[in-house]
């Protein structure tokens, strides 16, 4: 096949187009900048350009391309998750493309407003944080156009990915630790679901090849919730320090709050706000059981295994000692 990965340079683009030419696949891309020798092209997905023509001559199209940020606002959110989207969409059903995978987030479930062991049944949330909203919005888009026959559409929710260059889940913890910014809500109890990288490349490339996923949503996590300071003190394990330092939940707000408060009065947008904290209160995890009934979908890189991989490549890039 020929396959089009959009948010090509992007942690879990790379991932996914290093499996698919192992495979023998055909595998290009749209991103901001350009590597032909990849086959990527320059493209803004917000506005319309010749990045289209690029996607509208794949079998399949990957949509990986999203803000994925708690420090962006709903505008600049709203015009890549959702607007974007719809574009992208629009190029692969002209180009006729056969199947189309969406990447959203478990994130539409809400932040924190699911039960434990949430299935795709739930109904999504909205709960005014501008990344959920426009994850819930993302998704109505590929549904309907699934919906009005445009293209074969398959929804994936990744739970928390980490391993090899994952931004939010390896290398800004590490970062943040490193400076001594790094601290936990609820007392490190908050619930935490990982899912290694390879794991979730594994989970899109079968629901890919399923047909009987089109048209279907689908979670994909390591099936298992594990407390954040017992994610987290990984991390602090492999700088040799102690940790994480874990507070009550509103000392933890109050005090992301007013870094946030901090940055925006130098113009600097930070990850470190009221928002993150609460993400990292949740007492839920997310079932997997559809992806393994119908994809055959099943995590086989556990938390030990994925992290001893994580440290050696956080070696490699001297983030860690």
């Amino acid at each position: 096949m020929r396959v089009t990965i959009t948010g090509a340079h992007g942690f879990i683009g790379r991932a996914l187009a290093g499996r698919l030419r192992e495979l023998g696949h055909t595998v290009g891309g749209v991103d901001l900048h350009a590597d032909p020798a990849a086959g990527v092209v320059a493209g803004d997905i917000g506005r319309d350009g010749a990045w289209q023509d690029h996607v509208a001559g794949a079998d399949l199209v990957i949509h990986t391309a999203a803000v994925v940020s708690n420090a962006v606002g709903l505008d600049g959110q709203w015009r890549i998750n959702v607007a974007g989207t719809r574009k992208v969409v629009e190029a692969a059903a002209r180009g006729r493309a056969t199947r189309f995978v969406h990447l959203s987030s478990v994130r539409a479930f809400s932040d924190v407003h699911f039960p434990d062991g949430v299935t795709e049944e739930h109904a999504v949330r909205l709960d005014g944080n501008p990344y959920v909203d426009t994850k819930i919005a993302g998704e109505q888009v590929v549904l309907q156009a699934h919906a009005a026959g445009q293209i074969a559409a398959t929804i994936v929710r990744p739970g928390d990915v980490y391993g090899p260059g994952s931004r939010p889940w390896t290398v800004l913890p590490v970062r943040l630790i490193r400076k001594n910014l790094f601290l936990l809500p609820a007392r490190g109890n908050g619930v935490f679901s990982p899912v290694y990288v390879d794991d979730l490349v594994d989970g899109l490339l079968l629901a890919a090849g399923t047909p009987a996923a089109a048209g279907q949503v689908f979670t994909l996590s390591g099936g298992v919730g594990v407390p954040c300071r017992e994610f987290f003190g990984h991390y602090y394990r492999m700088l040799g320090r102690r940790g994480p330092l874990c507070t009550p939940t509103g000392l933890a707000v109050a005090a992301a709050s007013a870094a946030a408060t901090a940055s925006a009065l130098v113009g600097r947008a930070t990850e470190i706000n009221a928002i993150s904290m609460r993400y990292f209160t949740r007492t839920g995890t997310y079932s997997i059981a559809k992806a393994g009934r119908m994809l055959g979908y099943a995590p086989a890189v556990g938390l030990a295994e994925g992290m001893a991989r994580t440290e050696q490549w956080l070696r490699a890039q001297r983030l860690v000692p």
